[in-house]
């Protein structure tokens, strides 16, 4: 009797209780590292300055109000980000779908039928009670059930837990495109910004092409020239208009991408007279520390929401190798016509309790749980990778704010010398000292220098942008405000 009591008093404990099998999640420890890389400053070079991290709208720190409305739209209007958003949605939804599963559940029925009754097949003879035919009757049926399962042992709530786990990765998914987006954005402005510093290049090398035209023409006609000299300048003149064309594809490009960020048509962006001048390099950009890092950076974050979600998933696969234990209640009325429905003697009920046990299921069930937890160990690994990415990624971009200056002050020294030798081989050859081929020589090294100088900058933007978006800076949006409010 004692034994029997003890049983029935943990029974009963366990039913109002339960429990929640499989192992709790965890938050990863944050790394110990206080610094990227061992930064040495470099003079003219934009500092990283550690601490909180980007604000909210990092792109405003190059100074430039077009940018900022051009971010914008993009954030607004872009096609990706409105689906990535929608399936954001759809993952917050099915948290309550499946949260759903673990209340009562309660139906309704009603039923109308015309039966036909099949008397010899309940062994009686018709005949012999006078009766020639089956009888044939309306019958009307309504009713209700409800039915709730214990979750003795957690696998619903397990379930939710999962389910809230992906709805987070997929926010964090959201928040990447969203700082994806911005970061193209800019990207793309800063490069149709670059070309047109290319396109401006070679066009003033045509400008000098067509002096050195018309010097070695006026040379001829004084007599102190050749046909030669005339002919040289004019081959180069035709060389060098041909590098315009590639020039005006790559900016035709460049423009078409930028209106597809932005969810427009390439007919409808608008004017995009960028120059690089337009934009602010800034003295010192927020760098997020490594220890918080791992708390802000949406890739990191959405793998730790896996990671979470497949821990989850060890639980969901754990309670499916314990009894389950389901309570109900129905309650119908039957009738032959409707207007007695609703007569008490025309009712029937049922209280049912039920109990499932996994007796033997060939294997299934414990390779589930085996495999849910390969599939966490799987996540844990692809966290660590995910972080260990990430602290390289900026480490190769802290390493950049000192090289790209470097390499700008070098292409500034390099484009002045050449501009010099330019125009000391004009002179000489105006004083014949020298002849056209070392005036064409010497536009062609300005050209390459002056070129290379707008490349030197543009990578020089271009990481310090790319630092931004690696350092988590911040992104606006529905799914934004969602996680706010």
């Amino acid at each position: 009797m004692t034994r029997t009591f003890a049983l029935s008093s943990a029974l009963c404990a366990l039913l109002l209780a339960g429990c929640t099998v499989g192992p709790n999640f965890e938050r990863p420890a944050p790394p110990a590292a206080n610094a990227y890389v061992a930064q040495q400053a470099v003079n003219g070079a934009p500092g990283a300055e550690l601490g909180q991290g980007p604000a909210l709208r990092w792109w405003e720190a190059f100074g430039s109000s077009q940018l900022d409305a051009l971010v914008d739209r993009a954030i607004a209007n872009n096609y990706s980000l409105a689906a990535s958003d929608a399936t954001l949605e759809k993952a917050r939804q099915r948290i309550a779908a499946v949260a759903g599963t673990k209340l009562p559940q309660v139906d309704a029925t009603a039923r109308a039928e015309r039966e036909e009754v099949n008397l010899s097949s309940f062994g009686f003879d018709p005949s012999a009670f006078g009766i020639t035919q089956n009888p044939i009757f309306n019958l009307y049926t309504v009713g209700g059930g409800v039915s709730y399962d214990l979750d003795l042992f957690g696998g619903k709530r397990r379930q939710v837990e999962q389910a809230a786990a992906q709805a987070e990765a997929q926010l964090h998914q959201t928040e990447a495109a969203h700082l994806t987006i911005a970061g193209r954005v800019v990207n793309q402005v800063l490069t149709i910004a670059a070309i047109r510093g290319r396109i401006d290049a070679a066009n003033a090398v045509l400008d000098e092409d067509r002096r050195n035209v018309e010097l070695t023409g006026t040379r001829k006609s004084a007599g102190k020239g050749t046909e030669v000299d005339v002919l040289d300048a004019q081959s180069q003149l035709a060389e060098d208009q041909a590098l315009l064309p590639p020039l005006e594809q790559q900016l035709a490009e460049a423009r078409n991408m930028l209106a597809i960020l932005l969810g427009v048509a390439p007919a409808d962006l608008g004017p995009t007279d960028f120059a690089l001048t337009d934009f602010t390099l800034p003295a010192d950009v927020p760098v997020t520390l490594p220890s918080e890092l791992v708390h802000k950076r949406p890739d990191i974050l959405q793998a730790e929401a896996d990671l979470h979600a497949a821990t989850a998933g060890v639980g969901v696969a754990t309670a499916k190798l314990y009894p389950d234990i389901t309570l109900g209640a129905s309650i119908t009325q039957s009738a032959p016509s409707i207007g007695s429905i609703l007569d008490s003697s025309f009712r029937a009920f049922d209280i049912f309790g039920g109990l499932t046990a996994p007796i033997f299921h060939g294997g299934t069930l414990k390779a589930e749980k085996r495999a849910a937890e390969a599939d966490a160990r799987a996540s844990a690994a692809t966290y660590k990778e995910t972080v260990i990415e990430a602290f390289g990624q900026v480490a190769d971009l802290l390493d950049a704010l000192g090289n790209d200056q470097q390499a700008v002050t070098a292409q500034q020294n390099t484009a002045t010398v050449a501009e010099r030798q330019r125009d000391l081989s004009q002179r000489a050859y105006q004083i014949g000292s020298q002849g056209i081929l070392q005036v064409i020589d010497a536009n062609r090294t300005y050209q390459r220098a002056r070129v290379n100088l707008v490349d030197a900058r543009q990578r020089q933007f271009l990481d310090v942008a790319r630092l931004y978006v690696a350092t988590a800076g911040g992104w606006t949006g529905p799914a934004s405000e969602a996680k706010q409010d």
